[in-house]
């Protein structure tokens, strides 16, 4: 696996984006990643280097967000009354004092992340409070208030590069960051999730594949609910790397949220740590193989805050910083106290689940019978086509 610097972008105040009390969304998630990192050295590493970053400005949300939705956020967090037009107020984004402060933080992270790949003073970014990618334009989503993925693209394209590759790995369909960019030929957005008929946001069918300019270039694979490593890992590779090298983009941004985890509480994929250790590991290797190792990753969901969260994100982080974590790796007891402190949670002891992940490429052949198999099938001839590729074997 190839090296290269890592401009993690972080920020205590990032843990101030807080939907309260018994919220799935809680920031302790984010903050026991980064002691985890810290603990196991990931940080320290000289190719590591730690950004601060400003708040997104008015401006920057604006390229993605309508200024009255903006307004709205503001008035929400300062007078703290809902602002149901705009989805602020449900139990899934709940008003909280300073929402926009905070959530306009998360969006400057991940643009800070994105300038540190553009300008070069890192190869590889991360922003793993980032990746909230429900948002809408006149809408908050799914735990998202402003959808930093979408921003930092914006950013991206402004700044110069050509065509981005966006790559979403969270069990949920990454709706808000396809809507953005749905029309726009310069942006490959392919989202792995979990089947729009049983999660939400109900959305990522097969055939939801662009419009104008743009078709063929949103790419859905929809799983169905109980897919583990194996089929999760073989439909990965049987449609990002092929897509992704015929697209060839200028810069790779991948979303990584870990609630597809068998012990995530919202959703029904069966993955392990490893396997999604594994995907890491691919996309790092895809984004040297076709862009000059410029990679931009962000966190996203993931609601088991012990057990999974800071692992998952700790293995992205030392990965992008090419220092790569032992599966076998004994966790610290320092940090384990510090979880249990924090949560009440007994934390896992090592930073593997100890499951296999190895899986048969699809080119091993086509299996009708298998579901996994026939959800891969059903992307690849909605928009293999559209990129010069062959979808049948």
């Amino acid at each position: 696996m190839s090296g290269g610097s890592l401009a993690v972008a972080w920020d205590d105040a990032l843990t101030h984006y807080d939907f309260g009390p018994g919220h799935p969304m809680a920031p302790v998630r984010v903050a026991l990643t980064i002691a985890l990192a810290r603990s196991l050295g990931v940080l320290d590493e000289p190719s590591v280097t730690m950004v601060p970053p400003p708040p997104a400005t008015d401006a920057e949300l604006e390229t993605v967000h309508d200024g009255e939705y903006i307004e709205a956020v503001r008035r929400a967090g300062r007078e703290l009354r809902p602002e149901p037009m705009f989805g602020l107020g449900t139990p899934d984004d709940p008003v909280f004092e300073g929402m926009h402060e905070a959530s306009a933080l998360v969006a400057g992270a991940t643009l800070a992340a994105a300038r540190a790949v553009w300008s070069g003073s890192a190869l590889h970014a991360a922003s793993i409070s980032g990746g909230l990618h429900h948002a809408m334009r006149r809408a908050a989503s799914g735990f998202c208030v402003y959808n930093d993925p979408a921003i930092a693209i914006k950013w991206l394209l402004s700044a110069g590069a050509e065509r981005i590759a966006y790559v979403d790995t969270d069990v949920h369909h990454g709706d808000g960051v396809q809507a953005a960019f749905y029309d726009d030929p310069r942006v490959l957005t392919i989202s792995l999730h979990e089947h729009p008929a049983t999660l939400f946001p109900g959305t990522g069918l097969p055939g939801d594949i662009g419009t104008g300019a743009g078709e063929g270039y949103a790419v859905n694979v929809a799983l169905p609910a109980g897919t583990g490593d194996r089929g999760w890992l073989r439909a990965l590779g049987a449609v990002v790397p092929d897509l992704v090298r015929a697209f060839r983009p200028t810069v790779l941004v991948t979303q990584h949220g870990c609630d597809s985890h068998a012990l995530d509480p919202l959703a029904h994929l069966e993955l392990s740590v490893d396997a999604q250790r594994e995907a890491a590991v691919m996309l790092h290797d895809l984004a040297h193989e076709v862009c000059d190792g410029k990679w931009l990753a962000t966190g996203g969901g993931g609601y088991a805050v012990v057990q999974v969260v800071p692992r998952t994100w700790t293995h992205l982080l030392a990965i992008a910083a090419g220092s790569p974590v032992d599966p076998s790796t004994e966790i610290p007891e320092r940090w384990r106290d510090m979880a249990r402190t924090l949560t009440g949670e007994t934390a896992p002891s090592t930073m593997t689940d100890e499951a296999w992940t190895g899986y048969p490429s699809f080119s091993s052949g086509y299996d009708p019978g298998d579901p996994v198999d026939r959800a891969i099938m059903r992307t690849r001839s909605a928009v293999f086509a559209h990129h010069g590729l062959v979808a049948h074997l």
